[in-house]
C-alpha cells in the first residue's frame, strides 16, 4: 500500500530558527529543527527522516508532497550530475546542503518513491499539518519553549531523538557563511513573517478545563462559536496540533492576563506544556459584529481567582475561527 506524506519545512528569518516536519495523520508524525538554519534544509531534513522513518518497510512505495521545487528537483534531477563531479556543480563551486544530500542519497537507494508538487499555504489538508508542525518547532527554538517531536512512524523501530541533531548541527556547519543561490538550485520563496515581540516567555492564560457543551445539528452561528470556545478550553484539544491549527487564526494574537502578547504559534508551542487547570465559564455575550464575526465576552473562575475574557471569532470560508483573544484579572 502507498504511504502518501507531506514533507515541509520552516526558517524564520531563513537562516535563523528553524523547523521541519513530514506528515501523514494525527498518528504518524514527526518533527524536529535547529536553532539556527535554513528553509531548504528544513525541506530536505523532512524528507530525510521520512525516508529512515519508513526504512523498515522498504517495500512499500512512497508518495512524497512538497511544494519545494529546490528538494524534489536536487532529488530527482541534480543529484545524479552533481555525483558525477565530485558533489559540485557545472560551474564548479560546492553544492549547498551536501550533507544532508548524501544522506539522502544513501536513503533512497532501492526505495520505490515518487515527488508530487504542491503549491504551499494553499489549504491542501496534509501540507499544511506539515507546515504548521515545522513552523511550530522554529517557533519554539525562537522562544525556548518545547519543541514538538511527534509520535513518529507507526512500526518503526525507535531511533534515538539525539542522532538528528548530529545532522543539523553538520548542515548548519556546511551553509556558514551562507552562499547565494546559484541559478541551478533557486532557493524557496517562502515568508515566515512573525510579528516582531510577539512571542513572549510565559504561561499562557487562554485554555482552562471546562465541561462539554453540546450543540445543536443547526446551530445559530453565536452557539457555534461558544461550543468552539470551550473546545478550546478542553486539554484534549490542547494537546492536539493539527486541531489547534484549525481553530487558531493564522493571525491569532492574544493579550494575555500578564499583559504579554502571543502570536499563534508562540500559544500552540506553550498549550503543549500548560498544566491543566479547572474553571468555570459565565457568558455575558455572544455578539454578532458583521456576518462573519462574533465577539465572546466571558468570565473564568479558578481557585486562585476570576478573570474577564473576551474572544474575536471570524468566518474563515466554513470554519470559525478565533482571531483574537484577551483576558484581564478581574479586582475582588
Amino acid at each position: 500500500m502507498t504511504i502518501t506524506a507531506a514533507a515541509d519545512g520552516s526558517a524564520l528569518g531563513n537562516p535563523g530558527p528553524a523547523g521541519w516536519a513530514w506528515f501523514i495523520d494525527e498518528n504518524s508524525w514527526a518533527a524536529g529543527g535547529w536553532p539556527h538554519g535554513t528553509n531548504n534544509q528544513g525541506e530536505l531534513m523532512a524528507v530525510l527522516d521520512l525516508f529512515k522513518a519508513t526504512e523498515h518497510i522498504p517495500e512499500e512505495p512512497l508518495r512524497i508532497l512538497c511544494d519545494s521545487q529546490y528538494v524534489i528537483n536536487c532529488i530527482t534531477k541534480w543529484m545524479p550530475g552533481w555525483k558525477r563531479k565530485g558533489w559540485r556543480k557545472a560551474d564548479g563551486k560546492p553544492v549547498l546542503n551536501v550533507d544532508l544530500l548524501k544522506q539522502i542519497d544513501a536513503a533512497i537507494k532501492g526505495r520505490n518513491y515518487q515527488f508530487e508538487w504542491v503549491k504551499g499555504h494553499a489549504g491542501h489538508e496534509l501540507n499544511e499539518a506539515a507546515d504548521l508542525r515545522a513552523r511550530a518547532v522554529a517557533s519554539a527554538f525562537q522562544t525556548g519553549s518545547l519543541v514538538p517531536h511527534g509520535p513518529g512512524f507507526a512500526g518503526a523501530r525507535s531511533r534515538p531523538a539525539e542522532g538528528k541533531p548530529a545532522v543539523a548541527e553538520s548542515a548548519v556547519a556546511a551553509h556558514e557563511p551562507q552562499l547565494p543561490p546559484e541559478p541551478e538550485e533557486p532557493g524557496e520563496d517562502e515568508p515566515n513573517v512573525h510579528p516582531a515581540g510577539a512571542a513572549m516567555l510565559a504561561e499562557p492564560d487562554l485554555f482552562s478545563v471546562l465541561d462539554d457543551y453540546e450543540g445543536g445539528l443547526e446551530e445559530p452561528a453565536e452557539d457555534v462559536v461558544l461550543r468552539l470556545e470551550k473546545e478550546l478550553l478542553d486539554p484534549a484539544t490542547r494537546a492536539d496540533f493539527g486541531r489547534l491549527g484549525v481553530l487558531l487564526h493564522p493571525d491569532f494574537v492574544e493579550i494575555g492576563q500578564s499583559g504579554r502578547m502571543w502570536t499563534r504559534d508562540a500559544m500552540i508551542n506553550s498549550l503543549q506544556e500548560d498544566p491543566e487547570t479547572e474553571a468555570s465559564l459565565e457568558l455575558f455575550a455572544a455578539e454578532r459584529l458583521g456576518e462573519d464575526s462574533i465577539l465572546l465576552t466571558y468570565r473564568t473562575s479558578t481557585r486562585t481567582g476570576s478573570a474577564l475574557r473576551s474572544s474575536l471569532w471570524l468566518r474563515d470560508g466554513e470554519q470559525w475561527r478565533v482571531r483574537f483573544h484577551q483576558g484581564t484579572p478581574e479586582q475582588n
